[in-house]
């Protein structure tokens, strides 16, 4: 029987609750002492290098001070490297040795979350963050008509992003999303979910979270979960409302919006799951938002825990349609050659490949996964101090595609989809998992 405290031990990484709510987690004399403690480990270690630009910042802070070690470096500077962190989860799922349930219990991208809510609840944030991560509030003003125009226009005329550059920072050069004008919700408002339309219906039924993402911006992505379930038999319900899931809050450390979030989400979404719905979404980020952090924030919510068991990545969904012999794999066409970025959020899951191994089933068509992190975080890509940065992580992604010129590419996430698509800079787009099955189905 191996023994779960020792490093190199076989049993899974376990996630503790958060404890937001208890004194200590915002004592900030505490939080130092416990950042001395995790990155003296980080750097008598130094595995996740190559992972994001959080982990040479902190390497480069004790190697530049007198003593090349963790006290050497000014208490001040602990929080450069939370600033470098976009809680993409990969240290603490594919490279610490240390996480718990080993003793030293090192949760790293737990601990960047911790710093910077504590910074958010001091004020030391950026009247730009605040902006960016208001995604339900930008979607809804930037597809009104006129604005609409105006803003699709405005991002890419060079002067107007100077001095949006300039004004707010934000990244002159970012390659910035289209807004739509009828959003997701909109076109698809007779799929809103009504109780009372359930009755003598026997087919099995998935709730579609749509994300702002899919609503605002790319909702092809989301018109594609719709054409799939119909084609495999599955109604889908609309939530009757529904607003950001929190992950971009989350990641600013906005610990109240987040709850206010989860207190318009999870009302109707818990709704459609007493009714015997699953869940599906189709940005991985969201998904996760769900499955882990809420209930991690909020582990005595009894709502939050059954919105969060029946949460399901649409291809984790898909593939348990196949085990139980009840997926359609009446293909029409092949796709041939796919180089599948495998998103960090959806590796956080730990559903496995379900991406790969669905794409799989369409005859003549192979999938190369591409597991590296794209580095743009929805908008660590766009913000004028780490747009290089950002890059930089996407380069080993390009260099791969370059080399395996693929017939399709893409990823899950359709925001890293694009990163890479901007990075990558041919005429060849990205294109998401689920439009390249509705290819496949001719659908």
């Amino acid at each position: 029987m191996s023994d779960q405290t020792r490093e190199g031990g076989l049993s899974a990484p376990v996630r503790h609750p958060l404890k937001q709510n208890e004194p200590q987690f915002w004592d900030e004399g505490d939080l130092n002492k416990e950042l001395e403690r995790v990155y003296d480990v980080c750097h008598t270690c130094r595995r996740c290098v190559s992972l994001c630009n959080a982990f040479p910042t902190l390497f480069d802070l004790i190697d530049n001070s007198e003593t090349m070690e963790v006290d050497g470096v000014d208490v001040a500077d602990y929080a450069k490297v939370a600033d470098q962190c976009y809680l993409c989860d990969l240290c603490y799922l594919t490279k610490c040795p240390y996480v718990p349930p080993h003793e030293w219990n090192v949760d790293f991208p737990h601990l960047m979350l911790r710093t910077k809510a504590i910074n958010f609840k001091k004020g030391e944030n950026k009247f730009r963050d605040n902006l960016i991560t208001s995604t339900d509030m930008i979607g809804k003003t930037f597809s009104l008509p006129v604005v609409n125009s105006v803003v699709n226009t405005a991002k890419e005329n060079p002067l107007a992003r100077n001095l949006i550059d300039k004004a707010i920072g934000v990244h002159k050069d970012a390659a910035l999303p289209n807004y739509v004008r009828h959003p997701s919700r909109k076109k698809n408002k007779t799929h809103i979910f009504d109780p009372k339309a359930l009755h003598n219906i026997q087919k099995p039924r998935v709730t579609l979270f749509t994300t702002c993402y899919c609503n605002y911006n790319e909702p092809n992505v989301a018109d594609s979960v719709l054409k799939i379930m119909k084609h495999n038999g599955i109604a889908v319900d609309l939530p009757a409302r529904e607003h950001c899931c929190g992950m971009p809050k989350l990641e600013l450390g906005d610990f109240n919006s987040v709850e206010k979030l989860k207190d318009l989400n999870i009302p109707a979404l818990h709704e459609t799951v007493k009714a015997g719905n699953a869940i599906v979404a189709a940005v991985p980020s969201c998904v996760l938002m769900f499955k882990q952090e809420l209930p991690l924030m909020f582990p005595e919510d009894e709502k939050v825990k059954e919105v969060a068991a029946a949460f399901f990545d649409p291809f984790e969904y898909l593939h348990s349609l196949y085990k139980k012999g009840e997926l359609n794999l009446d293909f029409k066409n092949s796709l041939g050659n796919i180089s599948y970025h495998v998103a960090c959020h959806q590796r956080v899951q730990n559903i496995g490949p379900k991406t790969k191994l669905i794409l799989e089933l369409i005859g003549d068509t192979s999938v190369e996964n591409i597991e590296r992190c794209s580095g743009h975080d929805g908008t660590y890509g766009v913000k004028s101090e780490t747009f290089e940065i950002a890059n930089k992580i996407a380069r080993p992604i390009v260099k791969k595609l370059k080399e395996s010129e693929p017939d399709y590419y893409g990823s899950d996430c359709p925001v890293a989809g694009k990163h890479i698509e901007n990075n990558l800079n041919t005429e060849q787009q990205a294109i998401h998992p689920l439009e390249l099955l509705c290819k496949a189905y001719g659908i």
